[in-house]
């Protein structure tokens, strides 16, 4: 197992256009197993690209980047999907659950079309919303949880297939104070537990509670 989990290496990202977006340009940007980083800019300065780059949920158009040791520039969409599915846990800033289905019915919905065995499923669950503190909560319905409980199931059901790398994307987008405190408290908690965890964020504030913080803009990264 490398201890990077994150390696881009010249990443450029090019839409064509009249003339050419260059939305992202030479990024180099690595992340070692363990590491609790966050990428802030403001709109319009790449940040949603280098998610979709970092999520293998578009191809740059020029070079290299390794996920947990895996160059992704060659592999077909089907194994760019598999390795998505198995590598990386995301987070958005909608919380996407089933409003007619309890909170560990949502965190084993990760599962529906994964390898792990079906026996198990819900012990597995269960035991990620343990992890996130919600364990009291797993019988609610998403319309009785917080909004930040609502976003502890999202995360909860991120982490229960082990993933190398939690991506998170404006995760506190849709919370309030109180509630982004509470999340933030959690990311610390499992960045403390050895979670690898990259958080892209527009709110200065957010992006500060991570131990490394990389700035981006025009489609470049600065420390």
């Amino acid at each position: 197992m490398t201890d990077v989990v994150i390696n881009l290496d010249g990443v450029g990202r090019v839409f064509p256009a009249d003339p050419p977006v260059h939305a992202l340009a030479d990024v180099r940007l690595t992340v070692q197993r363990g590491e609790y980083v966050s990428i802030v800019g403001a709109s319009g300065s790449g940040k949603s690209t280098l998610l979709n780059t970092l999520g293998l949920l578009d191809r740059p158009t020029s070079g290299s980047y390794r996920l947990d040791g895996v160059e992704t520039a060659a592999l077909s969409d089907r194994q760019r999907t598999s390795l998505r599915g198995s590598r990386i846990g995301f987070v958005f800033q909608s919380f996407h659950l089933l409003s007619h289905r309890s909170a560990v019915d949502n965190v084993a919905m990760a599962e529906l079309y994964g390898q792990a065995d079906r026996k198990h499923r819900q012990e597995r669950a269960s035991r990620a919303l343990d992890q996130v503190g919600l364990a009291h909560r797993k019988g609610f319905h998403p319309d009785k949880l917080s909004g930040g409980e609502r976003q502890r199931v999202a995360i909860a059901r991120a982490l229960l297939g082990r993933p190398a790398l939690l991506l998170c994307d404006e995760p506190t987008g849709n919370l309030d104070r109180a509630n982004t405190a509470g999340v933030l408290d959690l990311f610390d908690e499992l960045s403390a537990r050895g979670v690898t965890l990259v958080v892209i964020t527009h709110d200065e504030q957010v992006s500060q509670r991570a131990r490394r913080r990389v700035r981006i803009e025009d489609g470049r990264l600065c420390d």
